[in-house]
């Protein structure tokens, strides 16, 4: 690993230039080792949040750890909603996310993890499709529009042979049973994900906008990403939502996008991102994306999370800002992106998404 430093300047622009460069060397190196010979870091590096990064972090956290072997990077999955309030907390050094803070909660809220009155980073790290899964014998694959989704999951549509499942899968064998769904019983920024995509493309049936604690007492409630796919994976005719690096060989559903039906992909879920703008009213270093949920652009699949790294510009401890630094470095690098994209199945951020974020990650005080 090549932890990149590159000289902060004030303007983010051109510094998003020079992380470009930078991450150029990087793929071309391939190397692991520290940048300029300087020492390996020491210290434990403690996070928490969204459960869908979990791979991507294990991985990131091998890959770190290989070049500072005195570090150890503990995250826990507790979900997205408590790795924040574990931040807010200063309970965590980084939080997860599947959504960033609200600007609201930015303007009122106090961080704890960071130096006084110092702006946060969040880094759209973790780039990911979320499969609708299903589990119903003799059944792989389904299309589905928004608007028969979200029947589905507010308990409108009843039955898998009802006839607007069928008008779209005119050559599946749907049975005469009862559909289970299936959402999360904690606070999640999955459900976040969902719901938004729900409300954005069906705001007729999905009157509950978007919401990370699911708002309707049907289907069942499974805690966490595992908890949702072991529900799925343990009934016949469940239905759910979930990161897509856990689908596994659960039937998975084709949405509507314009006048075609899009599996996921990683390639599907990247492209989303490319056709959508930051957020405005932000800090530099806070790179939330407005994901545009209603495009009809070929090819892509607007169903996805992006689940943000969270950290301070500046900590109260200089070793714990450095230890951020250089995991965030490894994380938002091609090789990070790689590896996180062998493991996990998420999409690397394209080259442009990539300087962005290693600008960002560069605006951390080590000193």
């Amino acid at each position: 690993m090549k932890l990149t430093r590159i000289a902060k300047i004030g303007a983010i622009g051109a510094v998003a230039a020079l992380a470009l460069t930078a991450c150029a060397s990087n793929e071309s190196s391939g190397s692991t080792e520290p940048t300029d010979g300087a020492a390996s870091l020491a210290g434990n590096l403690v996070g928490a949040g969204a459960s869908s990064q979990e791979v991507a972090i294990q991985t990131w956290s091998t890959g770190f750890q290989t070049a500072n072997p005195d570090v150890t990077v503990d995250y826990d999955p507790s979900g997205s909603g408590t790795g924040r309030e574990s931040f807010l907390a200063g309970a965590v050094n980084f939080a997860g996310s599947d959504r960033a803070f609200k600007t609201d909660e930015i303007e009122e809220g106090t961080f704890g993890a960071c130096a006084a009155d110092t702006p946060i980073i969040e880094i759209p790290a973790y780039i990911s499709p979320i499969a609708i899964v299903f589990n119903l014998e003799g059944v792989d694959s389904l299309n589905l529009d928004a608007t028969t989704l979200a029947s589905i999951f507010t308990g409108e549509i009843t039955n898998w042979n009802d006839e607007a499942i069928a008008a779209d899968n005119p050559d599946a064998t749907l049975p005469d049973l009862a559909i289970s769904p299936v959402h999360r019983a904690d606070k999640s920024g999955t459900t976040g994900n969902f719901t938004d995509y729900l409300s954005a493309t069906a705001p007729d049936v999905w009157t509950y906008e978007s919401v990370e604690e699911w708002p309707i007492s049907s289907g069942e409630a499974a805690t966490g990403t595992s908890g949702v796919i072991d529900a799925v994976s343990g009934g016949n005719g469940t239905i759910g939502y979930a990161d897509a690096s856990r689908a596994g060989d659960l039937g998975t559903v084709a949405i509507k996008v314009g006048d075609e039906f899009v599996p996921y992909s990683p390639e599907a879920a990247a492209a989303v991102v490319d056709v959508s703008p930051l957020e405005d009213g932000r800090d530099a270093g806070d790179l939330a994306v407005s994901i545009d949920r209603t495009t009809t652009e070929a090819g892509v699949y607007p169903l996805i999370l992006i689940s943000y790294l969270i950290a301070c510009e500046q900590y109260e401890d200089a070793n714990t800002a450095a230890l951020v630094k250089g995991f965030f470095e490894y994380a938002v690098s091609s090789e990070g992106q790689q590896a996180a994209a062998d493991a996990a199945g998420s999409a690397p951020m394209s080259s442009e998404l990539e300087a962005k974020a290693a600008a960002a990650v560069d605006l951390i005080v080590t000193d």
